[in-house]
């Protein structure tokens, strides 16, 4: 994993370098992940482009989050596709009452710890928006160069379809639970960018940073959930229509020769 600094986001990486169970690694400028776009610099802009290689940006903010931001900058670069997969069924961004509350009906209980809320919230992705979790990943994999995944923080939405990706190809689990967490060595910036955003502002402080940062323990308990529940990420997404066909274009996609 190697962190990119630029002028106009904060939790940007590259997910090369990665082992994988059987002893391969995952190949540099292949998948990028980051928060918000819209504030990327011209110089920015021409980094990702001509020294990582982005030739597609998936993004799975809602239409009403993309609506609200405006284009970015990466949208004006003709070699640069954009892919839209909102991973949320409202098409505006859910505050944390709203989704405690969303998980507190689905679970039927009156109580959770916030790691157990935020994993049942991450199923919440597959269970309602499969389609968009499938498309990313077949986004991913049919990119001719390198692809960008993200959202606003770049760490939630961006973090599972991100996590699921590495760990279809055979990521060992405990470098993918790491790469989630390694944003909260960004939380604080990445906080800052998003209360400086109208359309993120409100819903920014009903948390504390250490509340927004992201604990291994979440990212374990939903991996925890699909195993439990669908006999894990491969049986999921076998059970979703990404086949072996699919899955051998995603690893010759992401890992190096």
């Amino acid at each position: 994993m190697l962190w990119i600094t630029l002028d106009g986001a904060v939790n940007v990486r590259d997910v090369g370098g990665m082992p994988t169970g059987d002893g391969s690694v995952t190949a540099g400028k292949r998948l990028l992940r980051s928060d918000n776009l819209q504030g990327l610099s011209v110089a920015d802009v021409s980094r990702l482009v001509e020294e990582f290689g982005l030739t597609r940006v998936i993004d799975l903010r809602t239409v009403g989050e993309v609506s609200s931001e405006g284009p970015g900058p990466l949208t004006e670069v003709a070699t640069v596709e954009h892919r839209h997969h909102s991973l949320l069924v409202s098409e505006r961004l859910m505050n944390r009452d709203e989704i405690d509350a969303s998980l507190l009906v689905r679970r039927g209980r009156g109580t959770a710890d916030p790691d157990q809320l935020t994993a049942e919230h991450y199923l919440g992705y597959l269970e309602d928006r499969p389609d968009s979790v499938i498309a990313s990943l077949r986004a991913i994999a049919d990119t001719p160069g390198a692809a960008l995944v993200h959202c606003a923080a770049g760490k939630d939405r961006t973090g599972v379809v991100v996590a699921l990706a590495l760990l279809a190809v055979g990521v060992r689990r405990d470098v993918v639970v790491a790469d989630y967490a390694a944003t909260g060595e960004r939380i604080e910036a990445v906080l800052a960018r998003l209360r400086a955003s109208a359309t993120y502002a409100d819903s920014v402080d009903r948390l504390t940073a250490a509340q927004h940062t992201p604990r291994e323990a979440a990212m374990e308990g939903f991996l925890d959930l699909v195993e439990s529940r669908f006999g894990g990420v491969l049986a999921w997404l076998a059970g979703q229509g990404f086949g072996s066909a699919d899955l051998a274009q995603l690893r010759h996609k992401l890992l190096a020769a």
